[in-house]
């Protein structure tokens, strides 16, 4: 299966410009995936219904009185729920779909999970930019209109990456694009009246909200999620792409990671902290099962050594996947986790448990300790391979007596045949992993290969016999690590640059409209210096020179000189500028820096259909209607995702936190709306 129907040798397509499509993105494309998003896309459309639908019945099930009303309102209510379920597992099938996301190449491998993108809502910047560009920055807006398109050129290749790095470096140069949007168009002091929609990917549920850092955290998931769908897609069967594979989970985690350290109150169940630190726990479960993977693809050799080490390595990726399977059974995640995943994560603990147990069978039942052999390594690497040697025995002892060795490898024999029936009944216990044809066989082949090592040595006493088997160590040789997001090492070009430098002219800084200055020098004197990186700076200006007579004053920026734009010149540049001018009129455009005053942030509220009232939805703002105008205080709110200030830095970087109240109000009861109450307003999805 391919990313797309167009010949893989005209390279020229993959060009940005080329009137096509971006590198790293094709909307043209009709694979099985492109189909698998569009099918998610509609699915959210169906929640979303469905979600109306539930809403205004429980609605109508508080107000009304009438007992056959409610009793039919009840039965509605139980249709709706039905099919959301429905609908539910229908998305959940999705994100669990094999033939879409797995290698293309045929392995007797057990699949790995990915995620699905997040999908939007399309996004006009156009107008509200323009207006910005006229108010703001005091230029004709009609100049920036191939930027602002350039702008949603990105936005919108964004929706389809490819699963490559050009698709993740499409999606991070997106990424960084909106902290110059940001910087440049966002004031921290207002909401610019775009509403950015995203579904939930686990769940499909709709998220609106009018601030860019929803679009922004939303991007990273994306990221995150493509990082998992290049590690799925990996061939498992060479070095080469096992390694790969191990990298992108790793760099899954470390995306998935940084979002939930950055971003801590995101108002999708997604990207919660929470869920996004069982996220994080999956791609590094997933990327041990890669390194397991990749030491057993040489082929396991029945030696004593390698046997120890595989049965480690085994133990390991259970005890990650046990530890994943607990974390997804906990709430608050267990009711959005889909069940297919937390169920994989039980076969998985138990198949590499019962994998553990069987390598320490072999190892004990087919090695005995001959002469001349390395005695004391045989030793330590058997009293190594459990954390407590079981009661009565002693590594060199059972190592020298056969019948200890046997007696204690059957019973790792018999507990990794209850490991491998609890695995088989666990995937049994799921429609979607049942129909997995690989998995049943990988699976059956496990459990058939310990029942037969196991009937070989078989005998009639062993049930009261048998010991309680010790657990198996784990160890391995490469322990998985999160891969931190390095966005320095992508360059993306500021699309507004031509603004200014962000320094100066961004949407925090205010200054006065650009004004005309007329002048001439005095025999070669300007009557001020300059000073500063860009934009220049008046220094110096001597008050009854020509420049100040006509305007000029100490600390205005410069802008241009003779209709030349000067916002990114040095110094030494603008000055020979005005030097080239000689005895002739100058004329210059300057801008005078104001100091900049706090306003009321104006109310943000998060529309997310169909969710429990969750600490992302009880910051609604409450107005005051019962003050008037002249005895109403202002209290200043800060959006639902805010940057933390310089002073709280320390305690943790760039981190997103709800609102305080900076003005206490008096002691007055206010009920707070129901956030399905909402829907009603205009600006509530769309």
């Amino acid at each position: 299966m391919t990313d797309t129907l167009l010949p893989a040798a005209p390279q020229p397509l993959e060009k940005e410009g080329d009137g096509y499509f971006r590198k790293g993105c094709n909307p043209l494309a009709q694979t099985g995936r492109s189909k698998l998003q569009n099918q998610r896309a509609a699915l959210n459309q169906q929640i979303l219904k469905a979600v109306r639908m539930r809403t205004g019945a429980e609605n109508l099930l508080k107000a009304a009185t009438n007992n056959k009303v409610r009793e039919q309102v009840r039965l509605e209510l139980s249709f709706v729920n039905s099919d959301l379920q429905m609908l539910k597992e229908e998305l959940e099938g999705l994100n669990i779909s094999l033939g879409v996301y797995q290698s293309t190449e045929e392995a007797f491998t057990i699949p790995l999970i990915p995620l699905g993108l997040k999908e939007t809502k399309d996004v006009d910047f156009s107008i509200v930019l323009k207006d910005f560009i006229l108010e703001h920055y005091s230029e004709d807006s009609c100049l920036y209109e191939d930027e602002i398109a350039d702008l949603m050129d990105l936005r919108q290749a964004c929706r389809t990456p490819s699963r490559d790095e050009a698709g993740v470096e499409l999606l991070m140069s997106y990424f960084i694009q909106l902290g110059f949007v940001e910087s440049r168009f966002f004031p921290p002091t207002r909401q610019m009246g775009i509403l950015f929609t995203w579904y939930d990917s686990l769940t499909g549920v709709p998220v609106s909200q009018q601030n860019l850092l929803l679009e922004k955290a939303s991007i990273l998931f994306n990221i995150g999620a493509l990082y998992t769908q290049i590690g799925t897609r990996c061939n498992r069967q060479t070095q080469v792409g096992l390694e790969s594979a191990v990298d992108a989970f790793q760099r899954a985690a470390g995306v998935l990671n940084y979002l939930k350290e950055t971003f801590t109150h995101t108002p999708s169940y997604d990207m919660s902290p929470a869920m996004l630190s069982v996220l994080v726990k999956m791609m590094l479960a997933q990327a041990q099962e890669s390194v397991f993977e990749k030491i057993s693809l040489p082929g396991i050799q029945n030696e004593f050594f390698m046997l120890v080490k595989v049965a480690h390595e085994a133990a390991k990726v259970g005890e990650v996947y046990q530890q994943l399977h607990t974390a997804m059974s906990q709430a608050p995640v267990k009711e959005n986790v889909p069940y297919s995943w937390a169920r994989l994560a039980c076969v998985k603990a138990h198949h590499y448990g019962a994998l553990a147990h069987y390598f320490a069978a072999t190892l004990l039942i087919d090695h005995e300790l001959k002469p001349g052999a390395d005695e004391d390594h045989q030793e330590k690497c058997l009293s190594q391979l459990y954390d407590h040697m079981p009661e009565g025995l002693t590594p060199l002892a059972t190592l020298k007596n056969r019948h200890q060795r046997v007696h204690l490898g059957k019973s790792h024999l018999h507990k990794a045949i209850a490991h491998h029936e609890e695995s088989v009944r666990e995937a049994s216990l799921c429609t979607k992993l049942r129909n997995i044809e690989v998995l049943r066989e990988v699976l059956s082949a496990a459990h058939q290969r310990s029942r037969l090592k196991y009937s070989q040595h078989q005998e009639d006493d062993d049930l009261l016999n048998l010991i309680d088997a010790p657990d198996i160590a784990s160890k391995t040789e490469q322990e998985v690590e999160i891969i931190s997001l390095q966005f320095s090492k992508l360059t993306v070009r500021d699309f507004f640059q031509k603004l200014g430098p962000l320094s100066v002219f961004s949407a925090n800084k205010r200054w006065t409209p650009p004004r005309s200055i007329h002048f001439i020098t005095e025999e070669g004197d300007l009557g001020f210096t300059l000073r500063g990186n860009s934009p220049v700076q008046v220094h110096f200006l001597d008050p009854y020179c020509s420049a100040a007579l006509a305007g000029a004053k100490e600390g205005d920026y410069i802008v241009s000189v003779h209709d030349m734009d000067c916002k990114w010149l040095t110094v030494s540049e603008v000055m020979k500028l005005l030097k080239n001018c000689g005895e002739d009129d100058i004329e210059m455009k300057v801008v005078s820096p104001l100091d900049s005053t706090s306003s009321v942030h104006n109310k943000c509220a998060t529309y997310s259909v169909g969710m429990q009232k969750t600490y992302s939805m009880i910051c609604l703002a409450i107005d005051d209607d019962d003050k008037t105008d002249k005895t109403k205080k202002i209290s200043k709110k800060l959006s639902f995702l805010s940057w933390s200030t310089n002073k709280n830095r320390q305690k943790s970087a760039s981190t997103m936190c709800l609102p305080s109240v900076g003005v206490s109000r008096p002691n007055v009861k206010k009920k707070l709306p129901s956030p399905f109450s909402l829907l009603n307003t205009d600006s509530s999805l769309y």
